[in-house]
């Protein structure tokens, strides 16, 4: 019975591929989650990158591509899948989890520069929510901003004063730091900044020629910042702050 489900499944997939967009997202989806959680995970990337190829964004499918690539072993893949999945995500365990599994199992193990005090508190409060998520509160931050100097200036109690001046400028602060982290997230969800390396084992130069001095050597899966392009190379810099060349064949952008 197995066989015969899983035989009809493949000539759905085929149908599927044939017919090109026929089907609603979301119902590649439910199909894409039925041939991976019978093992099909080939079949399954095949209908969830028809999916991504309608330039549709969602954590759930990223996670699902991530976890898909990872049954493959396609390690850089999935760690490419799971950071997407992170960006429009960040609070959510599952994804943090699997990436983290993924990342153990990658060459280099690269010690992250330390961050001075307040950038990690910023960093806290950034990865809590999401874009639409801190752009609300800012709203929110902001009219109570604005009822605050409302009852500042309307009202006559020298009390009620003082605890309206205090309230608003929290509040002040408070809108100032929503609208910065939703910029911030939104800027971080539209430009693509960071990269995974798809190239097994690959020396960074020191500019951007073959030529150039070699500078170290990185392994496939390795998260790296992408600083500038130069007619087909790219600028990086790896987390413990050190900077090289490499060609822009050999990443793929989050």
């Amino acid at each position: 019975m197995k066989k015969i489900k899983n035989i009809a499944l493949v000539a759905l997939l085929q149908l599927i591929v044939l017919s090109g967009f026929a089907y609603s997202p979301d119902s590649l989806v439910a199909i894409g989650n039925r041939a991976y959680n019978q093992g099909m995970y080939d079949s399954a990337l095949l209908v969830y990158n028809q999916v991504a190829d309608q330039n549709l964004q969602s954590a759930q499918l990223f996670y699902n591509m991530g976890n898909a690539y990872f049954k493959n072993n396609n390690i850089p893949a999935a760690i490419l899948y799971f950071e997407k999945a992170g960006k429009l995500a960040p609070s959510d365990e599952n994804i943090q989890y699997n990436l983290n599994v993924a990342n153990s199992m990658i060459v280099d193990k690269i010690e992250q520069v330390p961050e001075l005090f307040y950038k990690n508190w910023w960093n806290y409060f950034y990865n809590l929510f999401n874009v639409d998520t801190w752009t609300v509160i800012a709203l929110l931050s902001l009219v109570f901003l604005v009822t605050m100097v409302i009852w500042f200036v309307l009202t006559k109690s020298r009390s009620f004063k003082q605890l309206s001046f205090y309230l608003g400028l929290f509040l002040l602060l408070s809108t100032i730091a929503a609208f910065g982290l939703a910029s911030q997230k939104y800027y971080y969800s539209t430009e693509h900044k960071e990269a995974i390396v798809f190239t097994p084992s690959i020396t960074v130069k020191s500019s951007p020629t073959h030529s150039a001095v070699d500078l170290f050597v990185i392994h496939e899966g390795t998260k790296v910042r992408v600083l500038d392009h130069v007619s087909g190379w790219i600028e990086i810099r790896i987390p413990d702050g050190s900077i090289g060349w490499l060609p822009d064949n050999s990443i793929k952008e989050i």
